[in-house]
């Protein structure tokens, strides 16, 4: 089980990751965007890391409040998820 989840965060948050760096990118470029709703639900499917990390490598969705709000609000949700899994499983 633990290991299944943290091979599954680690795909996951690498995946967003780049999610947030492609869409830096394309918003550079004047291209078709990721919607930011996508983005948001990425973070609490268990790219929450991944995504903060990106808003704050790429500069990306910073300004944002509903960013500045739910990816850490999905932050701490995944840490309790795996405190959980880690030690009570």
């Amino acid at each position: 089980m633990k290991e299944l989840l943290t091979l599954y965060l680690m795909i996951v948050n690498v995946l967003v990751f780049l999610m947030y760096g492609m869409d830096k990118r394309k918003a550079k470029k004047k291209k078709w965007r990721i919607p930011e709703s996508s983005l948001i639900f990425s973070a609490f499917l268990g790219g929450a890391f991944g995504a903060l990390i990106g808003m704050h490598l790429f500069h990306h969705k910073t300004r944002h409040m509903q960013f500045r709000v739910m990816v850490p609000i999905s932050v701490i949700l995944w840490v309790g998820i795996i405190v959980y899994a880690f030690w009570f499983c």
